[in-house]
């Protein structure tokens, strides 16, 4: 029993873990392409392009807290189901909108449909990931976002380029069609094990009917995550703008190499997280960012352009997880599915208002200030943990010394 529930690697955690890939693939391969397409389709300024970014996330943070609220009382499978399909049918209809009104109404019930389901997938593979392999479980769960958020923008770019957007709308359909029959047969396949009834589509027990206080430890992290996800929305938003801006051909190659450390470094910060702690990897990864974000912006080629995809990759690969795997420790196991809420509704809270920002912020200057000003977010960032970080030591010294004195 012991053995089995140190175990990783089950059928409910890869296939999890997969789903939640082509989940993030579809909303990545769109997400990067729709303001080059709003702004030629339509001839949308770059406010009204970052409102298709904002009015997704925006609907995807306020059903979160829904469906946190829906899993105590309604079967998680079902809610699963339900909200995968919801976002499979709007993908299915954006060709179709023929007008910036309509595009924004599809992309509200986007929203509701991804934060259904990006709820939920992480709340179930946090309740089967021991709790001694939390930071390498969720480093591993992560690395499925991670990677659909870099090499997704990369295939959205190139599909949209050379076959059109109606073209990169069904393959957009077609990735996430494919999360059907994983569950379907995961949830057949496990149907005869009592070791995994979280896809059963049944409410777990451990949280139903209970109401969690607030979890204040978590307003730290969550800050943080905020931080991040706006220099993520100006990468999403703005690159493919940035590259006619700056002249610099095949920009989307940023988030192949993205990925590439991504791939390496999610395993890695994992360990180093569960053995030395957040402030380990949170600092260290934080001045990536900010030489990213800094060299973005007075990019001209593309060997500074891939240096700065390798930065950012590294950096960001080791935060997001890290910030996760941190929320949850701080957390019950009652408090899971609110945890993962709070922490997604963050991502997309930083997406939502850095869209609106940094969009501003390019209208009233240019892009490469518009990077700058993400730098600098970061560089609030990397000040916030190392100051924490130094208060806590401090704490710690002055406890060893009463300790000792007394």
């Amino acid at each position: 029993m012991m053995d089995n529930k140190a175990k990783l690697w089950t059928v409910s955690f890869v296939s999890l873990t997969v789903c939640s890939f082509l989940l993030f693939l579809n909303l990545q391969m769109l997400l990067s392409s729709f303001p080059a397409y709003v702004k030629n389709e339509f001839h949308a300024g770059d406010l009204l392009v970052s409102l298709v970014t904002s009015v997704f996330a925006l609907a995807a943070i306020v059903t979160r807290f829904l469906t946190a609220l829906l899993m105590r009382k309604l079967p998680r499978g079902l809610l699963l189901m339900a909200g995968l399909a919801i976002a499979l049918i709007s993908t299915g209809l954006y060709a179709l909108a023929g007008s910036v009104h309509s595009l924004l109404a599809l992309r509200v019930l986007y929203g509701i449909g991804f934060g259904m389901s990006s709820t939920i997938l992480p709340t179930l593979v946090s309740q089967i990931i021991p709790v001694r392999r939390m930071g390498e479980g969720i480093g591993y769960f992560g690395l499925s976002t991670s990677l659909a958020m870099s090499v997704g923008p990369t295939i959205g770019l190139n599909v949209m380029k050379h076959a059109g957007f109606g073209t990169l709308g069904m393959l957009g359909t077609a990735v996430l069609s494919l999360a059907f029959p994983i569950l379907l047969l995961t949830r057949a396949s496990s149907a005869s094990k009592t070791a995994q009834p979280q896809l059963q589509g049944t409410a777990n027990s451990a949280d139903n009917g209970k109401r969690s206080r607030f979890n204040r430890s978590l307003l730290l992290p969550i800050l943080l995550n905020v931080l991040l996800a706006i220099t993520y929305s100006g990468l999403l938003s703005f690159l493919a703008l940035f590259g006619e801006f700056a002249h610099v051909e095949q920009v989307g190659l940023f988030f192949l190499f993205n990925a590439i450390t991504i791939i390496a470094v999610r395993p890695v910060s994992g360990r180093i997280f569960d053995r030395s702690g957040h402030a380990a990897v949170l600092i260290p990864a934080a001045v990536l960012v900010v030489v990213s974000m800094a060299l973005l912006s007075f990019t001209h080629s593309m060997p500074l352009l891939i240096v700065s995809a390798l930065c950012y990759g590294t950096g960001f690969g080791a935060i997001q997880p890290t910030i996760q795997a941190w929320m949850l420790r701080s957390s019950a196991p009652e408090q899971y599915g609110l945890t993962n809420s709070m922490f997604y509704n963050s991502t997309d809270f930083g997406v939502a208002i850095g869209a609106l920002l940094l969009g501003a912020i390019a209208s009233l200057t240019d892009y490469a200030v518009m990077y700058r000003f993400s730098a600098l977010c970061m560089g609030v960032f990397f000040a916030i943990i190392v100051l924490k970080h130094l208060s806590l030591r401090a704490a710690g010294s002055r406890k060893q010394v009463e300790s000792v004195r007394y």
